[in-house]
């Protein structure tokens, strides 16, 4: 049994140990869990909820899945094709959730559905689904991953109640990746969520964004807005430039207080700084993508914007289980790894 120490660690090493245990077969006991969350370590319900729904993709045998465990065993079977329901009790991210099967459940013989209900679509110190649904998924789909997200409803802090269908497709292989380039610029798009709060809200935050990019002098920007009937008031915007290689995202979320337009602005000067980079993806997306590398057939490589704690965390936990090694060129900020082959039991 492999044995993973999260003292320093937040859930992100949860997500992809398990993921990756699932497909490789491999069982793994994870000590420490989140010790790097100070006053709050161990599994919270987001957590517990996604070893489970991972625990039956793989028909896993796990020892200490119970709210606030620091340990679990995760010893890994057959894993397959199912339909699963999730409940989330409170307004834990739905990302976050996702994150912890997209990986198992496209190793699977077929496709995989995934009802949830409860949760939030954006949280703090979590991407919102509206950027994993136009960020995350338009780069891994250039790997041959094929997944597509519904959001039924919207959740916010505190009370969550959001709802999201999501149907993961087989893959046998897949595809190296090369993002060292951001290629020609195509357009900048976005959108702003409110829910339980007037229209004018969603627009403001979108004149944010778009007042400062055409400060900067870019055109073809859209930004759409959208007004949801949520279980607790809130807002989020989301944006994202395409370009001929790859995509960038940012986002913020609405706080009390602060001026919708100074929200819209927030993210927009947030995506402007990864544009600046010259980097082709984000430092929200690289380490998301650092396991799809180190699965891919092949060599992949892929210029980033910073190489965060997170990025570190899966490096890590990806040469632990897979037996990959990564190159990681700090000056440039440049991350290279031959994918392994044959990992799947």
């Amino acid at each position: 049994m492999i044995i993973i120490d999260g003292r320093e660690a937040g859930g992100q090493m949860l997500r992809t140990a398990l993921g990756l245990s699932a497909i490789t077969g491999k069982p793994i006991k994870i000590i420490n869990i989140r010790g790097a969350r100070q006053g709050c370590i161990g599994l919270k319900t987001q957590h517990l909820e996604g070893v489970l729904a991972v625990a039956q993709l793989c028909n896993a045998e796990v020892k200490g899945a119970i709210l606030g465990s620091t340990e679990i065993e995760f010893v890994p079977k057959r894993l397959e094709n199912k339909n699963l329901n999730i409940k989330i009790s409170t307004a834990g991210s739905l990302s976050l959730l996702y994150q912890s099967l997209q990986i198992p459940a496209a190793f699977t013989d077929g496709e995989v559905k995934i009802h949830v209900t409860g949760g939030s679509t954006a949280s703090a110190w979590s991407p919102p689904v509206q950027y994993t649904q136009n960020v995350f998924l338009p780069i891994v789909r250039k790997m041959g991953y094929d997944a597509e997200i519904k959001i039924i409803k919207e959740g916010f802090y505190p009370k969550g109640g959001a709802e999201a269908e999501i149907i993961v497709q087989p893959v046998k292989k897949l595809k190296p990746i090369q993002l060292n380039e951001l290629g020609k610029f195509l357009f900048i798009k976005g959108i702003s969520v409110v829910g339980q709060l007037p229209e004018h809200v969603a627009t403001r935050q979108a004149d944010g964004a778009k007042k400062f990019f055409t400060e900067k002098g870019f055109e073809n920007i859209d930004i759409k807005t959208k007004v949801f009937d949520t279980l607790s008031p809130g807002t989020s915007i989301t944006l994202w430039v395409e370009t001929e290689n790859s995509v960038l995202g940012s986002n913020n979320l609405g706080k009390r207080g602060v001026k919708a337009e100074k929200i819209g602005r927030g993210a927009a000067e947030e995506l402007f700084r990864s544009i600046q980079s010259k980097s082709a993806l984000d430092k929200f997306m690289t380490d998301q993508l650092l396991p799809f590398m180190a699965l891919a057939n092949g060599k992949s490589s892929a210029k980033v914007e910073e190489i965060t704690d997170h990025c570190k965390t899966n490096i890590s936990i990806c040469e632990h289980l897979l037996g990959c090694k990564f190159s990681v060129e700090q000056r440039e900020k440049i991350i290279e790894v031959e994918g392994v082959k044959s990992i799947l039991h």
